[in-house]
């Protein structure tokens, strides 16, 4: 394997976006002595509390993302809705790890599912369609029910429409009126699987055994990594799934020619099948509980990897379990964090967000324990007691 040209503890890591994925990024480069920048359009984001450098600007200037460029060594970014074009004026002036291809790709979920196909990946049955004209004929393509997705622009279930009969085509269609979008088959879901995966500049990679997902609303609820300590099997999610998640997640990272780290989302059927739902270029949600259960978090690897550093060890010596906190928890007073801290085991992440909205992610908790079970249980009784339910 190729040696690396390293960047080096001291140089300064550039990030366009200036969100919680930021923030915690930028905590692991001050553990490790980089130099922090963000680039984000709000007075104060909460990755700028950790930042040696705010650059005010839209995520798309590519003025903004050139002034941010020319003063850090290396730039990486928080999100995948911003600008592919800026991104590529921005590596002009330092290196853009994931390059903007790979963020061009997996921006937009048509040409994402047609890349992944390509590759042989296996995807839920989908068609591409361009505007409202062509969507009936989809629908009754793929048959109901189906999805309508935004092709580009969505995340945490918005632009998004679930067509089980006649009288949902009406909605499909004011999306589609909007621009591209996918329709897809509901999948009979088994469960809902994540692996985080990190590739680095001389391709070596480092995935994470699976995470078992739960949403609520569209977004993600909690997150179990069961697959620790020799573990094999949790809640019908067996051995032989996981290592074809882990599998394909570096397949795609290697497809991509990732420099950095993404997450590779998977539908487990009730058949058995596993289905690549999408790509995130980035660290992920479901990959928060990393900070305190693995050797080394998704930032750290994010940090590494763009960096040319080794990358760091992924398995876990113990099961985790994570569970968000919404804005939704503080619309009857502040949380009891006190009491939420009580149960042991349990590690707090707020983010510095000043208007805690419903829906909106404010922070997660974390719970480490010898049995997923009881990490899952752990979190859940410390999120209830933050409003005192339960009680």
């Amino acid at each position: 394997m190729a040696r690396a040209e390293v960047i080096a503890p001291g140089a300064t890591v550039g990030v366009v976006g200036g969100g919680q994925l930021g923030l915690m990024l930028g905590a692991a480069c001050r553990r490790m002595g980089y130099r922090f920048a963000v680039l984000a359009p709000e007075e104060r984001p909460p990755a700028g509390a950790v930042a040696d450098l705010h650059v005010r600007g839209a995520l798309d200037d590519p003025a903004a993302l050139r002034e941010l460029a020319a003063q850090v060594d290396v730039l990486t970014f928080e999100w995948e809705n911003v600008s592919a074009v800026a991104l590529e004026a921005a590596a002009g002036e330092c290196p853009v790890r994931p390059s903007p291809e790979a963020l061009h790709v997996t921006q937009h979920r048509g040409r994402e599912k047609a890349f992944l196909a390509e590759a042989g990946l296996p995807l839920p049955r989908h068609l591409a369609v361009a505007g409202a004209a062509d969507l009936p004929a989809a629908i009754e393509e793929v048959g109901a029910p189906c999805v309508v997705k935004t092709a580009g622009f969505g995340y945490d279930g918005k632009g998004q429409v679930v067509v089980a009969d006649e009288g949902d085509v009406a909605a499909a269609a004011a999306l589609a009126a909007a621009g591209p979008v996918v329709v897809e088959e509901l999948v009979d879901l088994s469960a809902e699987l994540s692996v985080v995966v990190a590739r680095g500049v001389t391709g070596e990679v480092a995935a994470y055994a699976p995470f078992v997902n739960r949403h609520s609303r569209h977004v993600l609820d909690v997150t179990v990594a069961p697959f620790a300590g020799g573990r094999k099997e949790w809640r019908g999610v067996g051995e032989a799934a996981a290592a074809r998640a882990r599998a394909l997640a570096v397949a795609v990272a290697e497809r991509l020619e990732l420099v950095g780290v993404c997450c590779v989302e998977f539908f487990l059927t009730r058949g058995g099948d596993l289905l690549v739902n999408e790509v995130a270029p980035r660290p992920h949600n479901s990959g928060h509980l990393t900070i305190e259960a693995a050797p080394a978090s998704q930032f750290e690897q994010q940090l590494r990897a763009v960096c040319g550093l080794p990358l760091g060890a992924v398995e876990l010596p113990r099961p985790a379990a994570m569970a968000n906190l919404l804005g939704d928890l503080w619309s009857r007073g502040a949380p009891d964090f006190a009491t939420a801290l009580a149960v042991p085991g349990v590690s707090l992440h707020l983010y510095g967000k000043a208007e805690p909205r419903p829906g909106r992610k404010m922070g997660h908790l974390t719970a480490v324990a010898d049995d997923p079970d009881e990490a899952e249980a752990l979190v859940l009784r410390a999120r209830e007691a933050l409003t005192g339910a339960g009680r």
